[in-house]
């Protein structure tokens, strides 16, 4: 068996975040193992330990606040999110896995002559998952948020916000980071239609441009609730374009389950719920969740039921039939 001072060095070294100093005890565990027989256990340790070390990323870049100009064109945060915390649909579920572990390999691919995905495209109704998807990439991969604010980027000055678009992927470049551009139908509108100016015209064209040169280790993500609006050129620049619907009975059931974790409930009627929440995103969802817990806690209610849950629910589905 380990001895003691080994097994406190383990959790000492996990207290402490010592990632290399974890790996070193722990493979010494994996070495006891196996002299003393226990050969199956000892490999498992090693394969473990291996797996865990592929997972480790770099070390966080230092999140300094953007300055000067760039204080108004990108807005800093550094999430704390995880995949696990989100409810998704199998399908995109593996495709941001997959994207994840290509980022965590990278030096591997690319001593292939390989490139990991990098450009992302998410497309789909409000609340979603769209923007969170960007702070659970920027989480997983233990990097900095940076949103562009459009409010900031777009100006009636002409050829202004083409340049300030280049500082941006200037920005890109120089620092290691996720870049969401949110609400991106605003700047990759269609050319050609009929409200169309030439101004706008030229920002796409330099966004197509700027993100075709782009080499950077950075993750860049658009998100838009309008991908009718967007410009067929724009598709082709993305690695993936993931496509967010409401989720169906199964999910609907799955968030409720996550989401009323934190709180005691009886025995709830999670058909009856699904149906009640019957098009709602995961954005309400978490909100009529959120909801029904403030009230139980406000009034003193020990356990949630079924008609607590399907009142605020309810509420949440009113709000979008006004």
């Amino acid at each position: 068996m380990p001895s003691s001072d080994q097994l406190k060095a383990l959790l000492r070294a996990h207290i402490d975040g010592d990632e290399e100093r974890f790996s070193t005890v722990a493979m010494q565990l994996a070495a006891h193992e196996a002299r003393i027989g226990h050969g199956k256990l000892a490999l498992e340790l090693r394969d473990l330990i291996d797996k865990a070390k592929t997972r480790q990323t770099r070390q966080p870049i230092p999140l300094v606040q953007p300055r000067g100009e760039m204080a108004d064109l990108l807005q800093a945060s550094y999430p704390k999110a995880r995949l696990a915390d989100m409810v998704l649909d199998n399908s995109i579920q593996s495709r941001l896995d997959r994207l994840i572990r290509e980022q965590r390999q990278v030096e591997k691919l690319r001593s292939h002559g390989l490139s990991p995905r990098k450009k992302l495209l998410l497309v789909g109704p409000p609340g979603t998952g769209k923007t969170l998807t960007a702070s659970v990439l920027a989480g997983e991969l233990n990097l900095p948020l940076f949103v562009v604010r459009l409010d900031s980027l777009m100006t009636k000055f002409m050829g202004e916000t083409a340049a300030k678009l280049r500082l941006i992927f200037d920005a890109i470049r120089r620092t290691r980071a996720v870049y969401l551009f949110d609400e991106f139908d605003s700047i990759g509108g269609q050319r050609g239609l009929g409200n169309d100016v030439g101004e706008i015209r030229r920002v796409l064209n330099s966004f197509l441009q700027l993100i075709e040169q782009d080499m950077s280790d950075s993750l860049l993500i658009a998100a838009t609730n309008h991908p009718d609006l967007l410009d067929h050129a724009l598709f082709r620049r993305f690695d993936d374009v993931i496509r967010y619907t409401v989720p169906d009975e199964q999910l609907i059931v799955e968030t409720l389950k996550t989401k009323l974790a934190g709180y005691k409930a009886r025995r709830l009627a999670w058909k009856t719920l699904a149906k009640a929440a019957s098009g709602l995103s995961h954005g309400d969802l978490t909100r009529a969740c959120e909801d029904a817990i403030k009230d139980a806690i406000l009034h003193d209610r020990p356990m949630l039921e079924t008609a607590d849950i399907r009142a605020t629910l309810e509420e949440r589905k009113a709000t979008h039939d006004r």
